[in-house]
């Protein structure tokens, strides 16, 4: 309807003044809900043509849309805003033709080249933490965002599994561990591994402590601490493929990836490729010899390898140290080729921290110094961090919220609210138990997602399990409350029909309904051009917010005209249908039954 206002728009100009509109003076914009109308024309870019006042322009504009436009039964003026009201037909024909349609909202899948999407990215040394969630519940929902806009969409992780962090847990764990395993343990590999992560930094901490103690300077005590020079020593032999140390580090590695697959799972992500840092990193050093032989990049006396980039307003980029070893963007460099010499892509999203701003404009220059013309379509989508309510997290220190551990807590949150609230005393205990599963994730995920990405947000286990305002519960509780009407339905027997008469009566507020479910393909749409689930997440607040309302007010399954009844009914199931596509692209199940 936007596309067919603006075209009649452009005619109303040429009938009434004798103009041609240029892009910027058609504006048609959704009608403010405080405002009668469906659909708002901005007046004032069109005053320079008319030569009226805001009003007199928008009066004409308006009586000869009623004139012009069968769809227009009213309007009204606001000083220079145009509001045209849309028949009760056009609605009606609108949920006719669209209620029943599978994958409402959603664009069929076009021929372009595919989007990569690169999230989580873990290091091998530590659990999944909080802002783990954040980027892994991001990651995914953009790339169903990118799906459901009609976009091919690969979705990879990069293992961040070499490097001196790497090694310090592990030199950690071959001085002090014992042989303990996380069969002997009863623990999760990636928790056993994240302990020795922990306990290196402890050690290190007593070392400088000492050597400080010694009257050695600060920078020179952090420098030369003798476990630091160890993991330092460890990352060589590493790199030349020392069999011991390889073969303890693929076992590490091992206990971690089995944990990282268990909290996955647990989450709802997944990817359709994984990459490994050590692997990438190998391409990563061979273009930087390749820039070094082109006169791109230089060596210093030492042996290392750097990028000056002072001509761009930067400074100059390490890419390889003294000793041979890379660096994170030696890597980065390795896995932007390979991920272009596989898919070809059309964009190259990266969702990592906003810290990380800086990294992705060097990795995007040194690219382009290199002659990738392609790392013009690398794209950051950087997020703010997840605060607590005590403060930020330290991941050395073990000042963490663990993935896992958040998780549970969700889940018993969860299971207090709901009892406290007596909602669920009529289940068995396997439905609660599934129950308090799909409202702790959902709350949890929810939560995160409403938040804008580049904004930081604090993230409270109470607030987001709350079953009234802006939640996942909210929103879940809203869609079981439509399956649990269409249910009672059934048991009557009503049949509602295939198709709601054109002269069946629309009040205000199921205007307001028809409009929302109307606007899901636009916000889709947009919201992956944003790069923001947040859209989607206010969007089906708003549905919701606005069907309960509608169900406190409108009696449905008691309305005494069977026609409104099966309007209201059909309208009801499209809203369910709606909330659940909408929740799906967060990664939120809804449950049929609360």
């Amino acid at each position: 309807m936007e596309q067919k206002l603006e075209i009649f728009l452009q005619q109303a100009c040429k009938d009434l003044y004798q103009a041609t509109l240029n892009e910027k003076q058609v504006q048609v914009q959704k009608t403010r809900s405080e405002f009668e109308g469906d659909f708002t024309i901005v007046v004032f870019p069109l005053l320079s043509i008319s030569r009226k006042s805001p009003e007199q322009t928008a009066n004409d504009l308006g009586e000869w849309f009623m004139a012009h436009l069968d769809e227009v039964d009213d309007f009204t003026v606001i000083k220079g805003f145009l509001n045209l009201s849309i028949t009760a037909k056009y609605w009606i024909d609108f949920l006719n033709s669209e209620k029943n349609r599978p994958n409402y909202g959603y664009t069929q899948k076009g021929k372009s080249k595919p989007v990569v999407v690169e999230y989580s990215a873990p290091n091998t040394n530590k659990p999944l933490h909080l802002g783990h969630i954040r980027n892994n519940l991001l990651g995914w929902s953009v790339s169903e965002m990118f799906r459901a806009s009609g976009q091919e969409v690969v979705k990879v992780n990069l293992i961040n599994d070499r490097g001196i962090h790497i090694c310090k847990s592990m030199l950690a764990w071959q001085k002090w561990g014992g042989g303990k395993t996380p069969e002997s343990e009863n623990l999760k590999g990636d928790k056993l591994v994240g302990e020795y992560y922990v306990k290196f930094d402890q050690e290190l901490k007593a070392e400088v402590a000492d050597l400080l103690g010694k009257g050695m300077d600060k920078e020179a005590a952090e420098n030369n601490a003798p476990l630091l020079l160890e993991a330092k020593e460890m990352l060589k032999k590493w790199e030349q493929d020392d069999p011991e140390i390889k073969q303890l580090w693929e076992r590490m590695n091992a206990w971690v990836y089995e944990g990282f697959d268990k909290t996955y799972n647990r989450m709802g992500v997944d990817f359709d490729k994984v990459y490994y840092e050590s692997d990438t990193y190998l391409l990563g050093k061979e273009l930087v010899k390749d820039g070094l032989e082109k006169g791109v990049l230089y060596q210093k006396p030492d042996g290392s390898i750097w990028c000056d980039l002072t001509d761009e307003g930067l400074d100059e980029k390490l890419l390889l140290r003294a000793d041979g070893t890379s660096v994170y963007m030696t890597q980065d460099l390795g896995t932007a080729q390979l991920r272009y010499d596989d898919f070809d892509p059309s964009k190259l999203v990266y969702v990592v921290g906003n810290e990380q701003i800086y990294h992705f404009d060097v990795l995007k220059l040194i690219l382009k110094k290199l002659g990738r013309d392609w790392a013009e379509h690398i794209f950051h989508l950087s997020y703010g961090m997840v605060e607590l309510p005590h403060g930020k997290m330290k991941s050395r220190e073990g000042k963490v919220v663990d993935a896992d551990d958040l998780m549970d807590e969700m889940y018993e949150t969860a299971k207090r609210t709901s009892e406290e609230l007596g909602k669920f005393d009529d289940f068995t205990s396997e439905e609660s138990e599934r129950l308090y599963n799909i409202l702790s994730l959902g709350a949890l995920k929810y939560f995160i997602l409403k938040v804008d990405p580049k904004k930081t947000m604090t993230f409270n286990p109470e607030e987001s399990i709350d079953f009234n305002g802006n939640t996942g519960p909210f929103i879940q509780y809203s869609y079981a409350r439509i399956q649990s009407i269409l249910r009672k339905a059934k048991e009557a027997g009503i049949e509602t029909g295939e198709n709601i008469l054109t002269d069946c009566p629309v009040s205000a507020k199921e205007r307001s309904l028809i409009r929302l479910l109307y606007e899901f393909p636009q916000t889709v749409q947009f919201a992956a051009e944003s790069m923001s689930p947040a859209q989607i997440a206010n969007y089906v607040y708003e549905l919701a917010k606005e069907f309960n309302q509608f169900y406190h007010e409108s009696p449905i399954l008691k309305e005494n005209d069977n026609l409104i009844r099966d309007f209201r009914l059909q309208l009801s199931r499209f809203i369910g249908n709606v909330i659940k596509s909408s929740m799906g692209l967060l990664g939120v199940d809804v449950p049929e039954r609360m």
